[in-house]
C-alpha cells in the first residue's frame, strides 16, 4: 500500500498555501496528552519518570493502564500500512556499511542544514538545550540514529519504537514549553510544526545521500530508495503527516527545495546555533581536523549559500580538507552479509565513546 498522498503538490512543485497550513499543525494526537499531564505537578513527575523508563519496545508491553489508553501510545508499535520491512532492512543495511561517515555528516551538514530554516533554529534556539549543552544533544541524537537505524530496531529486542515515542513526546514537550515561556509569534505558526519536522526528516535521509555523493560515495537510487524508505517509516512514527514524506527522490527533492526556498535564511539564532555546534566539533578529538578544516569541510558539504547564511568563517587556500574526508569516505567497508555484527561492533564502538566523554 503506498504512501496517503493528498493534492498538497501541483505540478512539479509543493503548494505554498497548503504547507503554510503545515506550519499551523503540531502532532494532534500527543499535544493535548502532554498538556493534560503537565497541568499538575505530581502528574508531570510520574510523566517524566514514565519518559525515563523508555528504552526498549519490550518495555511498551508494560505500559500502565494510565498511558496505555492514550491512541498514541496504543499504536506506538504498528508500523504505517505501506512500510515495507524489506525495503527497511536495506536501508539499515545501507547505513551500516557507510556508518562512519553517515554520523560524521550529521555534525558537519545535517544540524547545520537545519539550523539555516530561520522558523526551526528559532525554536532549537528557544529550547536552550542545543546552545547551552550541544555535546549532549549532539549525543543524544546520535544515539537515537544508531537505535532506529539497528537491524532489529522494530523488531520485539530492538530500540526503534521506543526511541520513536520518547522523541515524539520530546517535541510536543517543546511546543508546549515554548508557546508557555516565551513570546511566540503567532505569525510563526506553531513551534516544531508539520513542515520543520519534514524538513529535518529531509536532513537525516536526503541530504545524508547527497553528502555521501559529494564525497564521492556511489550511491545507487535502489540503495538512495530503501534509506528514504527507513527514514520515512522513522517519520511516520514520529508524528510527521503522510503526505510530506516523500515516496521517490524527485518527489524528495521538490520538497526540499521547496522548505529551501521557503525558510532559509540568515537569522541570529542559526548563527548562534552553529557557532555553539563549531565550538564543540573543533574540540572532538575524534573528527581529527583542525578547525580550519572544519569549517572549509563544512562550506564545501553545505555550499558556499548556506554557509554564508551560517556565517561558518571562510577559509580560502585550504583544499586537502574534501580530499582527506573522500579519502576516507571511500575506504572499503564490511560487505559481509552479518550485519548484524557489524552494526554491533560499530554501535558498541560509538557507546564505549559517549561513555568517555563524560557528557
Amino acid at each position: 500500500m503506498p504512501i496517503k498522498r493528498s493534492n498538497i503538490m501541483q505540478g512539479d512543485s509543493y503548494k505554498n498555501g497548503l504547507l503554510d497550513a503545515k506550519r499551523f499543525k503540531g502532532d494532534d494526537e500527543v499535544q493535548p496528552f502532554i498538556s493534560e499531564w503537565l497541568s499538575d505537578p505530581e502528574q508531570a513527575k510520574i510523566f517524566y519518570t514514565w519518559m525515563r523508563e523508555i528504552d526498549r519496545n519490550t518495555g511498551l508491553d508494560m505500559v500502565s493502564d494510565e498511558f496505555a489508553s492514550a491512541a498514541f501510545v496504543a499504536s506506538s508499535r504498528t508500523l504505517p500500512a505501506w512500510a515495507d520491512v524489506k525495503l527497511m532492512a536495506r536501508g539499515s543495511g545501507f547505513f551500516i556499511r557507510h556508518a562512519d561517515v553517515i554520523m560524521s555528516l550529521l555534525g558537519l551538514l545535517s544540524l547545520p542544514y537545519c539550523y539555516a530554516a530561520a522558523e526551526g533554529a528559532k525554536v532549537l534556539y528557544l529550547t536552550e538545550r542545543l546552545r547551552d549543552r550541544p555535546a549532549k544533544r549532539l549525543l543524544d541524537t546520535a544515539e537515537f540514529v544508531w537505535d532506529v537505524m539497528a537491524p532489529d530496531a522494530f523488531e520485539p529486542e530492538g530500540k526503534g519504537f521506543a526511541s520513536c515515542l520518547k522523541i515524539r513526546m520530546t517535541h510536543a514537550l517543546a511546543r508546549h514549553y515554548v508557546l508557555k515561556n516565551s513570546s511566540w509569534p503567532a505569525g510563526s505558526g506553531l513551534p516544531v510544526n508539520q513542515e520543520d519536522m519534514a524538513g529535518t526528516n529531509l536532513a537525516f535521509s536526503l541530504i545524508v545521500v547527497r553528502g555521501l555523493r559529494k564525497l564521492g560515495v556511489a550511491v545507487s537510487y535502489e540503495e538512495q530508495q530503501s534509506f528514504m524508505h527507513l527514514w520515512n517509516v522513522i517519520g511516520f512514527m514520529l508524528g510527521v503527516d503522510e503526505d510530506l514524506l516523500p515516496a521517490s527522490g524527485r518527489s524528495a527533492t521538490l520538497l526540499e527545495n521547496a522548505i529551501r526556498q521557503r525558510h532559509f535564511r540568515t537569522s541570529l539564532e542559526g548563527r548562534a546555533l552553529t557557532k555553539s555546534l563549531l565550538e564543540h566539533i573543533t574540540i572532538d578529538p575524534a573528527m581529527r581536523l583542525s578547525p580550519r578544516e572544519i569549517y572549509q569541510m563544512m562550506r564545501f558539504l553545505l555550499g558556499d549559500e548556506v554557509a554564508d547564511i551560517l556565517d561558518i568563517p571562510k577559509m580560502p587556500g585550504i583544499e586537502y580538507a574534501p580530499v582527506l574526508l573522500k579519502l576516507i569516505a571511500n575506504l572499503p567497508r564490511l560487505e559481509n552479509s552479518n550485519l548484524q555484527l557489524a552494526y554491533r561492533e560499530r554501535y558498541l564502538a560509538f557507546m564505549k565513546a559517549k561513555s568517555a566523554s563524560g557528557v
